[in-house]
């Protein structure tokens, strides 16, 4: 049986990531894999898995700050605000200048209310908004609250009355760069989306450290004990604390917990489970099976 563990894969455009998650089922011999997070399949970058025991951790993980670098095509819209989709509209943006273009994105960048892409993964009434919107079904989807804390454009070019800019984008869990494409595009009047997206990081995994999907192995997989300690930090607990939070029991010293959770290691690097404080002492809020805890 394979070990447990946090895979990093490096998804190539064309597939899907449900694609990638039966390649890693097939490459490592398990049904039990789960993510944190989807991409679309134009998209590439970092899909972070989670295999045996260590699919534990994803509820600690799809929640975190990611980061995209991304093209926005400025000049022509789409249905779907990416190059999946069908021209809807197509406006001249020769006029649109470098200010404009920086004032657009001002307006998109820190705590914004965006409503998500029709062509999105959120359900609405129990079906998925894409499924709606591919049936021909009209789809309002409400506004939400999200955070770019960085949308910065690192090249321009234009060219036959349309703009591309290559973007950088870090943001909460839950932001669509399609949708921020879209609304920078409406917002100078010329329609825009997305020709590329690729996501190099998901909290503190970076995709330089992924693995290709021809190159899932059983090697690539970090450990359940060394994953927890960099998306929580880690706590050192004695191997009676150990065994005390293994079998549901609080244990003192809520005192040493800085953040919100931590990941307890035993002695032996085994890492126990998630804890969090309560008054002074501390408790698990997850434990994990001794069998993956290393």
């Amino acid at each position: 049986m394979v070990r447990p563990g946090i895979l990093l894969v490096d998804k190539p455009g064309g597939i899907t990531s449900h694609d990638v998650v039966s390649r890693a089922r097939r490459a490592l011999g398990t049904r039990k894999i789960g993510h944190a997070g989807t991409l679309d399949p134009m998209a590439t970058g970092l899909l972070v898995l989670g295999v045996e025991g260590a699919t534990r951790l994803l509820t600690y993980i799809v929640g975190a700050d990611k980061t995209y670098e991304a093209t926005i095509l400025l000049g022509v819209a789409t249905d779907s605000d990416d190059a999946d989709g069908v021209e809807t509209s197509r406006a001249d943006a020769t006029a649109v200048t470098d200010d404009a273009i920086a004032a657009g994105i001002a307006d998109l960048t820190g705590d914004i209310e965006q409503v998500p892409s029709t062509v999105s993964a959120i359900k609405v009434a129990g079906r998925r908004a894409y499924d709606l919107a591919r049936a021909g079904e009209e789809v309002e989807l409400k506004a939400r609250r999200v955070t770019v804390s960085r949308f910065d454009v690192r090249d321009t070019r234009r060219g036959d009355g349309v703009i591309e800019l290559d973007v950088v984008v870090d943001c909460t869990s839950g932001t669509y760069i399609r949708a921020l494409a879209r609304d920078l595009g409406r917002a100078l009047g010329v329609g825009g989306h997305l020709t590329m997206l690729r996501r190099t990081r998901i909290g503190a995994f970076d995709v330089a450290a992924a693995a290709s999907v021809d190159d899932i192995a059983e090697a690539a997989l970090v450990e359940p004990a060394t994953a927890a300690a960099v998306v929580v930090g880690a706590l050192a607990v004695g191997a009676e604390e150990a065994r005390d939070l293994r079998h549901g029991k609080r244990i003192d010293g809520g005192g040493r917990l800085t953040g919100a959770v931590a990941a307890a290691i035993d002695p032996d690097g085994r890492l126990v489970g998630i804890v969090e404080k309560r008054g002074t002492q501390l408790k698990s809020v997850m434990n994990m099976p001794e069998e993956a805890s290393r």
